[in-house]
C-alpha cells in the first residue's frame, strides 16, 4: 500500500507546467521560458575552477557532518562583513541545498502537531516539507496592498501556544518583495520570546532598490536558511547551509549524520570561492535583473496585469490577471498552449494567489521581449 503521506504531497505546478513546456518543445514549438526560478547565467569560473582544483586533489570524501570547517568560517565572514552580525562557525550546518535545511530546522525544532506561521501566499514547498515531517502550517494571509507582508496586528494574534515558529522569505518568491529594516523590528518585537523566527534568505543579493537586512541583526532567537543556488547561479550544485542556536546545533548534527552524512566535499571547496572570488560576477548579474525587473513591470502594467506594489528582490513578478481570468491555473495552461509563453499559476503558492501569476525574469532580455509580444497577441484576441 501506497503510503497516506506521499499520497497527501500535492504536485508542484510550476514543475507540471514546465514538463508541459518540454513536451510542447519536444513537438517543435519554440517556448518562452518564465515560469523557473532558476539562474539563466553561468556558474562563474572562479567557482568551477575550485571545484575542479578540488577534484584534481582527490577531494572526493565525507567531510565533517556540519560541513568544511574553512567554509563554515567563509560564511561566517560573510555575515560579518554584509550584515554587521557575529556568527560562530559552530553554528552554522551545511547542507545539499535548503531544502534539506529546510528539513533539519523543522525537525529539530517540531514535534508532530506543533504549528509553524507561513504567510498566504508563500513558496509552495514550505508547507509541503512541513507537513512530511509532522508539523502544522497555519496561514496568515498577506495582502497586495500591504506588499505581501505580515501585518503586525494579525501576526500577534497567530501566535498560539501551539505555535514554535513564524517563517520569512525575504527578498520573497513569488512576489519579490523586500523587508525593510521598520519590517524586520516590527516583527521581532511581536514575535518576542513566543515563538523562534526561520528566515529563508536565499535570495539575499538579489536587491535592486535599498538593501536586504538579516534576522541575525535583529534576534537570537531565529534559524537562518540561505545556499548559493540564486545568487552564485549553482542551482545544481545543490549547496546550502543553514545558522541556528546553540542549543540545536547537535540535535540538527545528529539529524544530518543520519539522513544526509554530508554535503559533496568538492562542491563545499566551490562554495568557498564563490563567497570570495566572485563579486565581479555576482555585481553584473544583479545589474542586468533589474534591467530586466523594470522593462518587465512596465510591460506587464501595459497589457493590464496589477502590479500595486513593485517587488525590488528576487527574480519574480506577483501580478494580478483577474482582469483575465478567474482560473489562473487553467489561464496558464492556456497562454503555455496557445501563445508559447511558461508561467507559473498563483494558486502555487496558496490560497492568496489564486488571482495572480507569477513571471520569471531569470531569461534574457530578448526572450522576454519576445514573450510579452507573443502574450500581448494572445490577450488580444
Amino acid at each position: 500500500m501506497i503510503s497516506e503521506r506521499s499520497s497527501r504531497i500535492p504536485p508542484f505546478h510550476v514543475m507540471e507546467i514546465l514538463e508541459k513546456a518540454h513536451e510542447l518543445e519536444a513537438k517543435g514549438r519554440s517556448i518562452i521560458h518564465l515560469e523557473i526560478g532558476e539562474p539563466d547565467f553561468e556558474t562563474p569560473e572562479p567557482v568551477m575552477a575550485a571545484a575542479q582544483d578540488a577534484l584534481r586533489h582527490g577531494m572526493t570524501q565525507y567531510t565533517h557532518s556540519m560541513g568544511l570547517p574553512a567554509l563554515r568560517e567563509a560564511i561566517a565572514g560573510h555575515y560579518f562583513t554584509r550584515y554587521g552580525v557575529n556568527v560562530s562557525p559552530e553554528n552554522i550546518i551545511v547542507t545539499s541545498g535548503t531544502s534539506p535545511a529546510m528539513v533539519l530546522i523543522f525537525s529539530a525544532l517540531m514535534d508532530p502537531g506543533d504549528e509553524l506561521i507561513l504567510s498566504d501566499p508563500c513558496y509552495a514547498c514550505y508547507p509541503n516539507i512541513l507537513e512530511f515531517v509532522g508539523g502544522v502550517p497555519k496561514y496568515i494571509k498577506v495582502h497586495e496592498k500591504y506588499g505581501f507582508k505580515y501585518e503586525p496586528g494579525k501576526l500577534g494574534e497567530s501566535i498560539g501556544s501551539g505555535v514554535k515558529g513564524v517563517l520569512i522569505n525575504s527578498p520573497s518568491n513569488p512576489t519579490g518583495i523586500v523587508l525593510d529594516t521598520d519590517d524586520m523590528q516590527k516583527l521581532v518585537e511581536v514575535v518576542g520570546e513566543r515563538a523562534y523566527i526561520i528566515s529563508d534568505e536565499i535570495y539575499h543579493g538579489l536587491v535592486y532598490e535599498g538593501s536586504e537586512n538579516s534576522i541575525l541583526e535583529f534576534t537570537d532567537k531565529c534559524f537562518v536558511l540561505n545556499g548559493f543556488s540564486k545568487l552564485y547561479a549553482m542551482t545544481g550544485w545543490r549547496l546550502g547551509y543553514l545558522i541556528c542556536p546553540p542549543d540545536f546545533v547537535r540535535p540538527i548534527q545528529k539529524i544530518q549524520q543520519n539522513l544526509f552524512i554530508c554535503a559533496n566535499s568538492f562542491v563545499q571547496q566551490a562554495g568557498i570561492a564563490a563567497l570570495k572570488e566572485t563579486g565581479d560576477y555576482t555585481d553584473a548579474m544583479v545589474k542586468t535583473y533589474n534591467e530586466r525587473r523594470k522593462y518587465l513591470i512596465a510591460e506587464l502594467r501595459n497589457l493590464g496585469f496589477g502590479i500595486e506594489v513593485e517587488p525590488t528582490g528576487a527574480f519574480y513578478i506577483f501580478a494580478n490577471a483577474g482582469e483575465f481570468t478567474e482560473d489562473v491555473y487553467s489561464f496558464c495552461f492556456e497562454v503555455l498552449e496557445n501563445a508559447g509563453v511558461a508561467i507559473t499559476p498563483g494558486i502555487d503558492f496558496g490560497e492568496g494567489g489564486k488571482d495572480f501569476v507569477r513571471f520569471s525574469y531569470a531569461n534574457s532580455i530578448n526572450n522576454i521581449k519576445e514573450g510579452m509580444k507573443r502574450l500581448g497577441e494572445y490577450l488580444s484576441k
